[in-house]
């Protein structure tokens, strides 16, 4: 926890404010008879307020003021019921206060209150945050559940402020938690709950029974669910990132509200939304598509530096749906954490909550490094499950990388070539052009046969990068110097802040930082001497010079606050990276051998593809033109 302190000019600060409001209350004393006046004034004001309440204190909230007779019984029914109508029964009754049901399995502890007939508390029993405190996700009043309906007495009233009676059943091995807010004996509106042991599900239905004539269903019956995250990680901005509502509609598809700032929008034939606090999720089910929602959420960390309770707020509203006057709404709540392999055992695609990426990225996490990953952590510690998943990926794609060695190499070998064609139409840049490609296209040592190995790489380390912050089995593990791979290390804490890095120095970023450096100097080496001189050149190796301290620095800052598992990872990938390419570089690879082959392809005929062709066309059709321009000038 960051601990706050003032400064010099803080204290100088307070202290000129107290200065100047004692001045100000000392020079704006009231007079003695100013004094008397407001005395008097105060006398009279208090008068008139006991005489209001005497005439006006009818309202009875609870069953005690009934049995020990502090209410003046039929006038303060009467006020009760005109006040709630046919619900003033449900606040006469003995359960008609603010007390809790209990219910306790192997892996939840459950509150249930009296008081509106919601889950008032739930707490994770397997599970605590950074500091060892037990993860609630709901607990002193950060929830807000109601239902709002109007009565066919035209009032408009809210579960949230009215009294339910509970009663706890079993059925078989389950626990049955029903919540009924009373007309009578036989009328009421019911919240049941049914709770399995060992499970983070939850059953949950709304119905009702002989309401038809007591709810207007004409007017909309709104459940409203809010809910404030709370803080769970070491670094809340990590957090805070992978802190989104989700949910799901129209069948399969995904989508999620902005993580920050405040967003809103309203979505039909939704399944289900999870209120996703990063590792943990508050989740609504509905066994029926929710035709219309109206969603909700707000970024409540104004300030990253300062310790915050919560992280999001937020919201959903819908409209309930009646048959014959009657709810009878079958929901669910899944309370638990945002693990791959428990969200998939619901079998309703609950996983896809977890940010696994977009597209082939998300594809490319669930299909292959989930599984890879969950396969290795079977057997080993996490931290080397990471190094030798990292590993096998380098290898599977070794053969890229030295397929992008090879393009550069064969370009280094034709660089005095290709620099005397320039060199020789350097008046005739669409001619030099011609000639540069005609003699690659000969040699087999085409630029882009050097791009697209690398664009085959990206997928797979766009999809770690997801992977990583979502991979809930590192949670709370610990590696080396690392306490918990799914957050910062420290090896020292700093007496001060530094903007966009932190108040704390982690050390595997910087071994990420060191490894890049390495690997983007080795690489820019070899990429500036596969280029041919052209104008323009000495700018871009100047920027690509600059890149190379760059980027480790952007590194370093950027991942000082994040998973240390991620930084383990890109310090293991671009260190085997480095060896690879000192491998390839010095035992596979031989210039001389390469020149030599360059030489027997550029005396064979080559066939030129479709694309090659097209573009040559185009470029004899470019000199053509310029060549009849400059006909007509002269």
């Amino acid at each position: 926890m960051e601990k706050k302190k003032l400064d010099v000019n803080s204290i100088i600060g307070f202290a000129l404010i107290f200065g100047i409001l004692v001045y100000m209350m000392y020079t704006n004393q009231p007079s003695a008879e100013e004094v008397a006046e407001q005395e008097k004034a105060k006398q009279e004001q208090v008068e008139a307020e006991k005489q209001a309440v005497k005439q006006n204190e009818t309202v009875v909230t609870t069953a005690d003021d009934f049995s020990t007779g502090n209410a003046q019984d039929s006038t303060q029914l009467v006020a009760l019921k005109n006040k709630l109508g046919s619900f003033a029964y449900s606040a006469t009754l003995p359960s008609a206060t603010s007390n809790e049901t209990e219910v306790n399995t192997e892996v939840l502890d459950l509150k249930f209150s009296n008081k509106g007939g919601y889950l008032s508390e739930v707490k994770l029993k397997e599970f605590v945050d950074y500091d060892s405190i037990p993860i609630y996700l709901i607990k002193d009043a950060n929830t807000n559940f109601n239902i709002n309906f109007g009565t066919s007495d035209s009032r408009i009233l809210n579960t949230k402020d009215l009294y339910f009676e509970p009663t706890v059943t079993k059925n078989g091995e389950n626990t049955v938690v029903s919540m009924k807010l009373k007309v009578s004996d036989q009328q009421f509106l019911e919240y049941r709950y049914e709770i399995q042991p060992n499970n983070y599900m939850v059953d949950f239905t709304i119905r009702s029974q002989g309401l038809s004539n007591v709810i207007n269903s004409t007017q909309p019956i709104n459940l409203n669910w809010q809910l404030d995250t709370y803080r769970h990680d070491k670094s809340i901005s990590y957090e805070n990132r992978y802190t989104r509502l989700t949910y799901q509609y129209n069948g399969s598809k995904i989508d999620k509200l902005s993580p920050t700032g405040e967003d809103e929008e309203i979505e039909s034939d939704v399944n289900w939304l999870s209120y996703r606090q990063h590792f943990f999720s508050s989740i609504l089910i509905s066994k029926t598509p929710l035709k219309s929602v109206q969603l909700n959420s707000t970024d409540l960390v104004e300030n990253e530096d300062i310790d915050t309770v919560f992280t999001k707020s937020y919201q959903a509203k819908f409209a309930l749906e009646t048959t014959a006057g009657e709810l009878n709404q079958n929901l669910g709540f899944y309370f638990g954490p945002t693990d791959n392999k428990v969200l998939q055992k619901y079998d309703i695609g609950l996983e896809d909550s977890i940010p696994f990426g977009w597209g082939i990225f998300g594809w490319i996490n669930r299909y292959v490094f989930v599984p890879l990953f969950a396969f290795l952590a079977g057997f080993l510690p996490y931290g080397v499950a990471i190094i030798v998943m990292t590993i096998l990926i380098k290898f599977l794609l070794s053969f890229v990388q030295y397929k992008q060695f090879l393009s550069q190499a064969k370009l280094k070998v034709l660089k005095p070539e290709l620099d005397a064609i320039r060199e020789k139409h350097k008046d005739n840049k669409m001619k030099a052009q011609q000639e540069t490609m005609a003699l690659q296209n000969k040699a087999g040592a085409s630029p882009l046969s050097g791009c697209l190995p690398a664009l085959i790489q990206l997928p797979v380390f766009y999809a770690l990068f997801q992977f990583f912050p979502s991979a809930f089995d590192l949670r709370q593990k610990s590696f080396l110097w690392a306490d918990d791979l799914s957050s910062y290390d420290v090896v020292a804490d700093l007496p001060f802040t530094i903007p966009f890095y932190g108040d704390h120095v982690s050390l595997f970023p910087i071994l990420a930082s060191i490894a890049i450096f390495f690997y983007m100097k080795m690489t820019t080496g070899q990429q500036m001497a596969s280029q041919p001189t052209q104008e323009g050149m000495p700018d871009m190796a100047k920027l690509m010079k600059y890149m190379i301290y760059l980027s480790p620095l952007m590194m370093l800052f950027f991942f000082n606050n994040y998973a240390s598992g991620l930084s383990l990872y890109y310090f293991i990938s671009n260190l085997i990276s480095i060896g690879i390419m000192l491998v390839i570089k010095n035992y596979i690879l031989d210039e001389d051998k390469i020149h030599a082959q360059i030489q027997v392809n550029k005396k064979k005929p080559k066939k030129q593809n479709k694309f090659q062709k097209k573009m040559a066309d185009m470029m004899e059709q470019a000199e053509q033109q310029k060549q009849a321009q400059e006909k007509r000038k002269k």
